[in-house]
């Protein structure tokens, strides 16, 4: 695992009419306050990737679909790690990414995938970096 990386299991409760599924509480590791949280649609076999943020931690839950996340890490000390998780209902974890760590992701779902990010302060474009997908050399169909 990178460092300062978290894989949280999350409870899915199931109701009748329809199941609830925790995403974040203000206790839990990986909660460093609340700046924002949005929704990103991902199509199936799309891929974004990279973007590196310099103070936000993302706190990233997949709700439907399924969803490949690669990290890269080339902060100093690091090694140029790379880690690669797949969340999906069965896997249904909340992946907390601390400032300076590469994300990339790809929609492995045919009907779609849903990510929530559940960040430690609001959207600022000065705040993040970006990299073509071809910047970081990953191999996205493995």
């Amino acid at each position: 695992m990178i460092n300062d990386v978290l894989l949280t299991p999350l409870d899915i409760i199931e109701t009748l009419g329809g199941n609830i599924m925790h995403a974040m509480k203000e206790i839990d590791a990986g909660f460093y306050g609340f700046g924002e949280a949005y929704f990103s649609e991902v199509n199936f076999n799309s891929i974004k990737a990279w973007k590196r943020h310099k103070e936000m931690t993302l706190n990233l839950v997949v709700p439907v679909g399924k969803i490949k996340f690669v990290l890269f890490d080339n902060r100093e000390g690091s090694n140029n790690q790379f880690q690669e998780i797949t969340i999906s209902r069965d896997n249904y974890c909340r992946l907390t990414v601390p400032p300076m760590v590469w994300v990339g992701f790809k929609g492995l779902s045919k009907n779609g995938s849903l990510l929530l990010n559940i960040a430690n302060i609001g959207h600022d474009p000065l705040e993040v970096d970006k990299k073509n997908i071809k910047e970081i050399e990953f191999n996205w169909n493995s």
